[in-house]
């Protein structure tokens, strides 16, 4: 009976019940919202690394996230080289310049980063086909995710990047992360004529390619006591460990994503209670009348569960199909991984049925101590 009663009392109003979905719908659709940017804010700042390959990476000790990396002795990587567990160790180098080919006469920071183009550390093969390109003197490979205020991106134009020319050679597809509105490949002696001044000795990144069944948390202890001091060496778990604490916890991004996330969760919670109370009040007649023929609290309690789980459900089919659509938009407009998954699906609907739950247990307080005889 549980279930056909809930059915009865929803659908008796449906004017009432039809606007209590939508709160309901909003709210979901919210947690599915800024559960995206949670996860897709880390997501974003991993992004770079997510697209290379190694096994270790070697950084400056006072390495923040991927654009404030620090800055190492060349030679510190040098040491690594002569592991003999180590198949490849590679510098990489990181600078910021003056794009002074944007359009309207802006002038916005292009990110640079600088490598061996015979390494072949990226993994995109839009990098992997062109990287014979950036043997060329003066020439770099522009990420096609830069924004359109750089200008056109076309291949042969030549750009003012501080104060030297650069010929784009091409594009790439990766995406910008956080690393700017603007990001570049260029080979190491390019890098080293674009930032003159400061030379190849000092380093931003260290990709390290370990030999095969080789243990990477031995080899990196090992690899860390011969850099010394001023290092420290990831693997590519605890990088990932590092990037998403740092930008969920230690990032005002993080912080406002994840408490939007709680106040959403929260929200639900009140917008299910306010439609279940409201519904156990006005139909507190009735309800004092099956408690006065025997039915006892414990199946009233279930079917005030019943109608909370049958709102929720009605409301998260369609919250999962706008926040698709939601999810596509935010990724073509901030470039931003917001991506639907089965894991953020189950999630969402977990946190629909505690919603659920504690909004049935929030509204049977009034109904069990409810009193046939008081009510008439």
């Amino acid at each position: 009976m549980r279930v056909p009663l809930a059915w009865r009392i929803l659908t008796y109003d449906k004017r009432r019940t039809g606007l209590a979905l939508v709160g309901i719908f909003m709210a979901i659709l919210l947690v599915f919202v800024e559960l995206g940017f949670f996860y897709a804010v880390p997501r974003g700042g991993l992004l770079l690394y997510d697209n290379m390959q190694f096994d270790l990476l070697l950084v400056s000790d006072q390495y923040e996230y991927q654009a404030q990396p620090g800055a190492f002795p060349l030679s510190q990587l040098a040491r690594v080289k002569a592991s003999a567990d180590v198949q490849q160790a590679t510098p990489v180098y990181f600078g910021f310049a003056k794009w002074k080919s944007g359009e309207g006469g802006v002038w916005p920071d292009i990110f640079i980063i600088g490598f061996d183009p015979a390494r072949r550390i990226f993994l995109p093969d839009s990098i992997e086909r062109q990287q014979d390109v950036l043997d060329r003197a003066g020439t770099i490979l522009v990420d096609s995710a830069t924004r359109p205020m750089f200008g056109p991106l076309d291949t042969g134009r030549v750009v003012e990047i501080g104060n030297r020319n650069e010929t784009i050679g091409g594009q790439y597809v990766l995406g910008t992360g956080f690393m700017g509105l603007g990001v570049a490949l260029a080979s190491a002696s390019t890098f080293d004529r674009m930032f003159q001044g400061r030379g190849l000795n000092s380093i931003n990144l260290g990709v390290i390619e370990l030999k095969s069944g080789v243990d990477r948390t031995r080899v990196a202890a090992d690899l860390l006591g011969k850099t010394g001091s001023g290092t420290r060496i990831f693997t590519r778990e605890e990088l990932e460990a590092h990037e998403t604490a740092y930008w969920t916890t230690r990032t005002s991004v993080g912080i406002i994503f994840g408490s939007g996330l709680l106040i959403s969760f929260v929200v639900g919670i009140m917008i299910v209670y306010q439609i279940v109370s409201t519904q156990v009040g006005r139909q507190l007649p009735q309800f004092a009348t099956l408690k006065a023929i025997g039915y006892p609290d414990r199946s009233l309690v279930r079917t005030v569960g019943a109608m909370s789980l049958m709102i929720v459900v009605a409301g998260f089919l369609p919250a999962l199909i706008a926040a698709v659509e939601l999810y596509s938009i935010i990724q073509e407009k901030t470039l931003l991984p917001v991506m639907m998954s089965e894991t953020r699906v189950c999630v969402v609907f977990g946190a629909a049925l505690v919603m659920a739950l504690v909004s049935a247990l929030l509204s049977v307080g009034g109904l069990r101590r409810a009193d046939p005889a008081d009510v008439f």
